[in-house]
């Protein structure tokens, strides 16, 4: 088959990184979307550090950080007055090379992966719409409508579905989307304040009903999400004005302009699968969730990045096909669970009941500033909320256990010290490798020559063996920076055989 092999239905951010990778990982891909260009407005707004950190093995962390809002800190406020600030800006320093959650609107976001993408020589083809497509064992046939109203035929090996909660893949596939509709209205605004910027995200609670604000764009401008109270729920014609009086006393804000309003509700639902023969499903596509906790939109890139090494692998001849089967069973599995995690969360904010008002009035104002004071608590929100702590350790590409790290865990990262390089900067190489932490032994050095795995050696000190690397110990790290195997130096020997069981070609 001539030409891309990969046809990508959704060009908001998964599909685009989707794309990206695929390039980066040297396949063709075709990316289409019906709309008429990026959006121009857009509710997701945070980017987590896993997301930086995933983004920065095709060298691109840096430069959005460079275009975002670093989040300082999060205040409660409760009444219309501030209970608790809680400094989060470097929350996860010693953890991840982006110790802190990035503001950067999810329609500066496509902007920037779309250059991004076209400087690969890939362009998004707007107005081009998916309306069928056909499975057999060798490929998928698809039928597709052009901005000029025209059918045409194509095919590919490959049908990715990013094309959000009302997918058209899902819908042909017929796979049950199972879940719910939260009953509240929400309401987002773009509007912009008098006074001092503001760099917080900041939460305020009355009640039953809830704003939360951070900044966007520029430290002027901020994105406003919140409950819209039952009494106006429902009006066609409300406006900002009908909710400004509230929220600037929620809040303690003046509001000078309103750049952009809108009302949406959010549903709470995972598909049956991910991965159907020669299709598969990712971001909105497969799964959508609350606004708890800013995950949506990365679990979303989480899943392209999943994706894309293995597509990648497989049409390149460097492994078995099964190597595919785990996209489904690395992702489902987490997006159930954020999803049943964010559900919790947000019926237990908006419980009008003893368990709300405990909630809202105990738990977030006075409980979680004292308990956030601990450094392990610490620790234990920026893993959670940043998505550094996904792991797949009960997927069959993972392996063994040595030190505190299993087969499955995202690679603990180790800043660079002295003239020691962070253990990252290898994974820009988007490949299999061998990491060993102290002196890899001969027979480790011998094997992985004649698999032909490069092998990046740290020398071990305290700092190595506080991040839970095992001395001489050998990691075998995946393409998307996940441990495939993790090794005592003795058991050399089950790298060869893991290689040829998914006959991985480094």
């Amino acid at each position: 088959m001539s030409g891309p092999q990969v046809l990508i239905v959704g060009a908001g951010p998964t599909g685009l990184v989707l794309a990206l990778r695929l390039r980066h990982h040297g396949l063709a891909c075709r990316i289409i979307d019906k709309n008429s260009g990026p959006g121009q407005a857009s509710r997701a707004t945070v980017v987590q550090a896993r997301t930086l950190e995933l983004y920065q093995q095709i060298g691109l962390g840096d430069a959005l950080v460079e275009q975002g809002i670093p989040i300082t800190a999060m205040q409660v406020r409760a009444g219309g007055r501030e209970i608790a600030t809680i400094p989060i800006g470097a929350i996860g320093t010693g953890t991840s090379p982006f110790p802190f959650a990035l503001a950067f609107p999810q329609d500066d976001h496509e902007r920037f992966l779309t250059t991004q993408l076209a400087t690969l020589g890939v362009a998004v083809e707007w107005n081009t719409e998916l309306t069928h497509f056909r499975q057999d064992e060798f490929g998928v046939s698809v039928t597709l409508r052009t901005p000029e109203q025209r059918t045409v035929q194509g095919r590919y090996r490959y049908l990715c579905g990013c094309d959000g909660v009302h997918s058209r893949v899902r819908t042909q596939l017929a796979l049950p989307f199972p879940g719910g509709t939260y009953p509240q209205q929400f309401f987002v605004a773009d509007v912009a304040l008098a006074g001092p910027p503001n760099t917080d995200l900041i939460g305020s609670f009355a009640g039953r009903d809830f704003v939360l604000m951070m900044p966007v764009r520029s430290s002027s401008t901020q994105r406003l999400i919140g409950i819209i109270p039952a009494a106006l729920a429902g009006r066609d014609d409300l406006a900002f004005a009908d909710l400004q009086a509230a929220t600037e006393q929620l809040l303690g804000i003046q509001v000078t302009s309103v750049n952009w309003f809108s009302t949406y509700r959010v549903q709470h639902r995972v598909a049956a699968h991910f991965h159907v023969d020669r299709t598969f499903l990712l971001g909105d596509a497969g799964h959508v969730h609350s606004p708890v906790g800013g995950q949506g939109m990365n679990t979303g890139i989480g899943d392209a990045v999943n994706l894309a090494w293995k597509l990648a692998t497989v049409l390149q001849g460097k492994a078995h096909s099964r190597l595919l089967d785990t996209y489904e069973h690395e992702r489902i599995g987490f997006a159930r669970s954020l999803v049943t995690t964010t559900d919790r969360a947000f019926t237990t904010l908006v419980n009008p009941g003893f368990r709300g008002q405990v909630a809202r009035h105990w738990l977030l104002p006075h409980i979680m500033p004292w308990l956030s004071s601990f450094h392990a608590v610490q620790r234990l929100i920026f893993g959670t909320i940043s998505q550094v702590r996904i792991h797949y350790r009960d997927s069959a590409l993972s392996q063994g256990q040595a030190g505190a790290i299993a087969g499955g865990d995202r690679l603990p990262w180790l800043p660079p010290i002295g003239i020691r390089a962070s253990n990252f900067d290898a994974l820009r190489a988007l490949a299999w490798r061998v990491h060993v932490y102290g002196q890899p032994s001969a027979e480790v050095l011998e094997v992985t020559s004649q698999l032909q795995l490069p092998v990046d050696v740290f020398a071990w000190d305290e700092g190595v063996r506080q991040a839970g690397f095992a001395r001489d110990a050998l990691y075998l790290v995946r393409p998307d920076g996940h441990v495939g195997m993790a090794l005592a130096p003795g058991e050399v020997g089950r790298l060869r055989r893991y290689l040829a069981d998914w006959q991985i070609i480094p």
